[in-house]
């Protein structure tokens, strides 16, 4: 029943899967895999127990570390899907017991708060069909995620890359035009997850970047031949353990990327980020520090928050705008805003304290910049 992940094809493994597999075919560092199919899928208590038999059988080819299982429906990681991080990922995960259950969770993920809402604004009354992909998981010393397109943009940050993806850092960034580094940003990098621990990254490692030139240069050079294998421009999920670089993800850019932020704001009426998302939104301030809060949101609110992760995505279908005061460009909280054509600003350090909660402001996403109005 199970797939090997280089066997993976769309219409069986879904998306994700299928597209690692394109990759792996091709000669390129993707972690090994197998994929339980779109076929085993059951809405039951557990697995059925022929499956967790054939999953203990194939995991000692995939070593005795820890494992990452992610979810790959049919409709993931596609040029026409939308909302990223719609279904769950785990990471960490180590023996038979551990990844059944983490697949089990995959599949449930279907009918989470934030995949429901996704399909009803996409006019969907079915969900897609789910495979499961489990992998290696690469204990990474850096990770990331790269944009290709005219241009290479690159975030990073200290240890996995769900710090980076999550938005829970702000990263290092870098863009890249041809073989030239053409502009380099460096983030706060405060913490650093590894495997599912998550820990403070030590002063002096935060005030220098994580990636080397030679680093990046083969990133961007990975970057430009997963695009060229799949197609067309990709977000590309990597990471770098003992000097070595995997993809772990590869899926179509599904919005254009802002330009670089332009300087300064007028006065101290303003604040300034990193522009996420483009676009012009005015509205009242809510200020979320979690989701004993998500009842307080409005529809027309600009959502004002430390950080967002996928559970937040139902906010994103109502609100008028979001700015955050951590996270990159290529954070989920980004992403899903140019998807879904809403204004955002990300990395306003002090916009939780510094915006009150109910104020007026605007909110311009092509620029990063976000004014109290009236004041």
């Amino acid at each position: 029943m199970l797939i090997d992940l280089t066997d993976a094809e769309p219409a069986t493994s879904g998306g994700k899967a299928a597209a690692l597999a394109r990759l792996l075919r091709a000669g390129m560092p993707v972690p090994p895999g197998f994929v339980v199919p779109t076929t085993a899928y059951q809405w039951n208590d557990g697995l059925p127990a022929q499956l967790i038999d054939e999953i203990a059988q194939a995991l000692p080819r995939l070593g005795d570390g820890y494992l990452a299982v992610r979810s790959s429906a049919t409709d993931e990681d596609t040029a026409h899907a939308t909302a990223a991080g719609q279904h769950d990922t785990f990471l960490g995960v180590r023996g038979t017991d551990q990844v059944a259950d983490a697949v089990g969770r995959c599949w449930s993920s279907l009918w989470s708060e934030r995949a429901v809402a996704y399909r009803r604004r996409q006019g969907d009354a079915q969900p897609p069909a789910m495979a499961v992909l489990v992998q290696r998981l690469v204990d990474a010393d850096v990770a990331g995620v790269l944009f290709t397109g005219d241009d290479i943009r690159i975030e990073a940050s200290w240890g996995l890359g769900e710090s980076v993806v999550s938005g829970h850092v702000t990263p290092d960034s870098w863009t890249l035009s041809g073989g030239d580094i053409t502009h380099r940003s460096l983030g706060t990098k405060e913490t650093r997850v590894d495997r599912t621990v998550t820990r403070e990254v030590a002063p002096a490692d935060r005030e220098h970047f994580c990636l080397t030139d030679d680093e990046l240069v083969r990133l961007a050079r990975l970057g430009r031949q997963a695009a060229d294998l799949l197609g067309g421009p990709q977000d590309v999920e990597w990471a770098i353990a003992d000097s070595r670089i995997w993809i772990l993800q590869s899926r179509p850019v599904t919005s254009a990327l802002p330009c670089a932020p332009t300087a300064g704001g007028d006065g101290s009426q303003a604040r300034t980020g990193t522009p996420g998302s483009p676009g012009h939104a005015t509205g009242p301030v809510r200020v979320v520090r979690g989701p004993a809060d998500f009842a307080r949101v409005r529809p027309g609110d600009v959502l004002v928050c430390r950080t967002t992760d996928p559970a937040w995505t139902p906010l994103f279908g109502m609100v008028a705008a979001v700015v955050t005061e951590i996270g990159g460009l290529l954070s989920h909280a980004a992403i899903v805003a140019r998807e879904l054509g809403l204004p955002a600003v990300l990395a306003v350090r002090d916009a939780t304290t510094a915006l009150p909660d109910g104020a007026p402001v605007q909110v311009d996403g092509s620029t990063g910049r976000v004014a109290l109005l009236n004041a």
